[in-house]
């Protein structure tokens, strides 16, 4: 196999581990919300979108199978990964200490999209962003969310530089 071919299946690969993770951590976030009852905040469900988000993006740039498209799909992962990272933030240091959170940045993204209505099982926020601050394991929830953001930003960023 040729190196263009070699790095075309390494780009591809973590394109697809791109694809996968954030639709886990959407998985796992609304098993936490539907059986544990840990209902989300508006900035829990910025970052579900985030996720959504950097999927969709993993996924064009798989299924157009060129490199100007891989390219394309990993820097939209490393720029909404770096936007993930700052909601994750902002939900821990900002609005985790307010009492209320509503017609925030967040609560004006997924409301302006209509996700809040259209599917309201996984858009919805149910809680204030003081009551959505859970701990799992003795860590914030958000920082499990800003370390797998970190983690596809950095992934985004290695396949854009590599060889196309």
């Amino acid at each position: 196999m040729n190196e263009s071919a070699t790095a075309a299946r390494r780009a591809a690969t973590l394109l697809a581990v791109c694809l996968v993770l954030p639709l886990a951590a959407v998985a796992a976030a609304l098993v936490s919300q539907h059986v544990y009852d840990m209902q989300p905040c508006p900035w829990c469900v910025l970052q579900r979108l985030v996720f959504v988000a950097i999927a969709m993006a993993a996924l064009a740039g798989l299924l157009l199978r060129t490199p100007l498209s891989r390219r394309i799909g990993a820097g939209l992962v490393l720029l909404l990964g770096v936007a993930g990272m700052a909601a994750a933030l902002w939900q821990h240091f900002v609005a985790a200490s307010s009492a209320s959170c509503n017609l925030t940045l967040a609560d004006r993204i997924v409301g302006g999209l209509g996700l809040d209505t259209l599917a309201p099982q996984v858009f919805a926020a149910y809680a204030s962003c003081a009551d959505a601050a859970v701990k799992l394991a003795g860590v914030p929830y958000e920082f499990y969310s800003l370390a797998l953001f970190a983690l596809l930003a950095f992934i985004g960023l290695r396949v854009l530089r590599r060889p196309a």
